[in-house]
């Protein structure tokens, strides 16, 4: 039986489903151009231990409200871990890849692996809108709601630069066959320098580390479905040299080498 979906790079998600619920909305049109959904996530660990997730982060800036306050999370190169406890739940703007540029005044690689108060990008009205999101009832269309007014108050002039990154990305996870940075740049006529000028102003994370982080999403989506896996063709289906260099990169990802991992999720 397959893993239930609770999003690409989200590990062990039968397990997490014991513990996690996602829910996911459209935002509104016009902030649909700059964010990709609003997520809402629910857990409940008072009759367990807290519980910690670990998620291979996407390319991707999260306007998250949760406690104690709102923060802006740049794209996690690393592992993304998250220790949950009692009971609660968090909304999160999953903004397009350079969809939260305009939205700043700095480079988006500025943000990598940090996180920061919202306040510093949305002013208090952040904060406040904190406390009426983790203080209210877990509702997702009140949530999507209170989310569309924020975003739609405050929209910045599209981007078109924006907009174009954002096609390279979808490029990119779309096609787990594309390997290499230098094709990916003639396929969308740029230089790879121009290319990673681009994403360290728009993404936040390089060309190749995205192209990396897609294989190994995939890699995971793989382990994660409960069938037997030929790694040695599925590293060769991802353009790696071989099993062991696949191996390599999912352990050095994720601390736990592949059929390890795949067997931990049955």
């Amino acid at each position: 039986m397959s893993a239930p979906d609770l999003g690409r790079g989200v590990l062990h998600p039968g397990r997490a489903a014991a513990v996690i619920e996602l829910d996911r909305r459209e935002p509104a049109p016009g902030a649909d151009r700059f964010a990709e959904f609003y997520w809402l996530v629910r857990w409940d660990c008072r009759d367990r231990p807290p519980y910690e997730q670990k998620v291979l982060a996407h390319p991707h800036v999260h306007l998250v409200f949760e406690e104690p306050r709102a923060r802006v999370y740049g794209v996690d190169r690393s592992l993304f871990v998250r220790r949950l406890e009692g009971r609660g739940h968090a909304l999160g703007v999953k903004f397009r890849p350079g969809g939260f540029r305009p939205f700043t005044d700095r480079p988006v690689s500025a943000l990598a692996d940090r996180s920061v108060p919202a306040a510093e990008f949305f002013g208090p009205e952040a904060d406040r809108l904190n406390e009426e999101i983790t203080g209210g009832p877990a509702d997702p269309e009140r949530l999507r709601a209170l989310a569309d007014a924020f975003l739609l108050a405050r929209l910045p002039e599209p981007d078109p630069t924006a907009d174009r990154v954002a096609a390279v990305v979808e490029r990119i996870t779309s096609a787990p066959e594309l390997h290499r940075v230098d094709d990916l740049a003639a396929e969308f006529g740029l230089g790879v320098r121009q290319l990673q000028r681009l994403f360290a102003e728009y993404v936040g994370a390089s060309p190749k580390w995205v192209l990396r982080r897609a294989r190994l999403h995939e890699a995971a989506r793989h382990a994660d479905s409960g069938a037997d896996v030929d790694w040695a063709a599925l590293a060769a289906d991802l353009g790696y040299a071989d099993q062991a260099h696949l191996t390599r990169d999912f352990t050095a990802a994720v601390g736990t080498p592949p059929a390890r991992y795949a067997h931990g999720s049955r």
